[in-house]
């Protein structure tokens, strides 16, 4: 069962949505003008229900099918937040908004839920409820948390939930995902650095936080490599390094910042402990003191097994079986979905995005040749789940 005739119909109005979207980029929960648009759009498809505000920005829509004898409530979820950094892809839709892109696609998701959304109102051929979610501050702020906590799953009574994703480098009209991990949890590091200032000529009389601050980071890299299972998968990145205002004054002060990711609940316990104790016990030897502090942030994103097998399915109807990659490798990415994987089983796909620039990088953008099978896949999973 391939692309929907219908859906190939919409392309185009999809596509000119997604440029729109991208031409406005909005972060984290500050996606008023975003969530404006959707409300709108979705009242015009003749949703039964249309709830803004849901997670401070959230915005949910309810499509009932022409039955609801089964009584099943299947929720599909689409971010629509962009990220703080400048686009560089001269395209005529580019950023409008100096420091605002939509670098990870959100906009495509976005669009694609919209056009699935329009579908089922349209043509309601399915035995229950459809909940689409449109959510806020994937990139930072736990959106899907704030929505999960504002009532989400039991308001509406939701069943099980879906999502989706892009992928760069996975061939359009392409899907992957598996059971269990397959994006990993999202950490942040903090380590506060804390020696003895004074002059550059004189270091002898200084403790310096710079030298400091650098054993710790090479220290910290010796976690995965020598404290972590080889057969598990850890990471440790520290990205930024902060002291000192001038090139003569060896600094008092220095701190770090950094990201740890890990797919299982063990060796997130052993980085923890483990950037604690480096971090701590390398400034003593130096002479300094450090203070680390771990924040636990996102957790893995878990597919749960029968829904994922099921998705699976759903895509290989619209794509071809061997279009579908069923037992992908896991990605050390964090998503935010993951929180609404905790309150509900379901499972997020991956969907090709073609030979485009990574996610996160200035000169990416959303491939709208992706939107037929995206929107496709959306449509066929609920009536597939909710057959009339």
């Amino acid at each position: 069962m391939p692309v929907i005739n219908r859906v190939a119909d919409l392309q185009d109005e999809i596509t000119g949505w997604r440029h729109d979207l991208h031409a406005n980029p909005e972060i984290l929960y500050e996606v008023h003008r975003t969530a404006g648009v959707v409300v709108d759009k979705l009242r015009a498809f003749g949703c039964d229900e249309v709830v803004p505000g849901v997670g401070k920005t959230g915005v949910v829509g309810v499509i009932r099918g022409r039955k609801a004898a089964s009584g099943k409530v299947i929720g599909l979820r689409a971010d629509m937040d962009a990220l703080p950094m400048t686009e560089a892809t001269g395209l005529p839709y580019a950023s409008k908004t100096p420091g605002r892109m939509h670098a990870c696609g959100h906009d495509g998701h976005t669009a694609m839920l919209l056009g699935a959304a329009k579908y089922l109102a349209e043509t309601r051929n399915f035995d229950g409820t459809a909940v689409v979610i449109f959510q806020p501050a994937e990139e930072g702020g736990a959106g899907g948390k704030a929505m999960v906590d504002d009532g989400l799953m039991d308001r509406w009574g939701i069943q099980e939930v879906f999502g989706m994703h892009n992928m760069p480098g996975l061939p359009v009209g392409q899907f992957a995902l598996r059971p269990g991990p397959l994006l990993a949890a999202s950490d942040r590091v903090y380590i506060d650095v804390t020696g003895k200032g004074g002059h550059a000529a004189r270091p002898h009389e200084c403790v310096d936080t710079v030298l400091v601050a650098s054993h710790i980071v090479t220290a910290l890299h010796s976690i995965v490599s020598r404290n972590v299972d080889p057969l598990q998968a850890g990471v440790i990145s520290i990205c930024m390094l902060h002291a000192g205002e001038a090139e003569n004054v060896i600094p008092e002060t220095a701190q770090l910042k950094g990201t740890a990711r890990s797919l299982t609940p063990a060796v997130r316990d052993l980085i923890e402990r483990r950037i604690v104790e480096v971090a701590e016990t390398t400034a003593k030897l130096h002479g300094a003191t450090a203070k680390a502090t771990y924040i636990r942030s996102y957790p893995v994103t878990f597919n749960h097994e029968r829904q994922t097998a099921f998705a699976a399915g759903v895509a290989a109807e619209v794509a071809g079986a061997d279009k579908v990659n069923a037992n992908v490798a896991p990605l050390m990415g964090g998503e935010d979905f993951s929180f609404m994987l905790e309150a509900r089983p379901g499972a997020i796909i991956l969907l090709g995005n073609g030979s485009t620039a990574g996610v996160h990088h200035p000169l990416y953008d959303f491939n709208d040749g992706a939107i037929p099978a995206g929107v496709s896949y959306w449509a066929r999973l609920v009536e597939t789940a909710m057959p009339a």
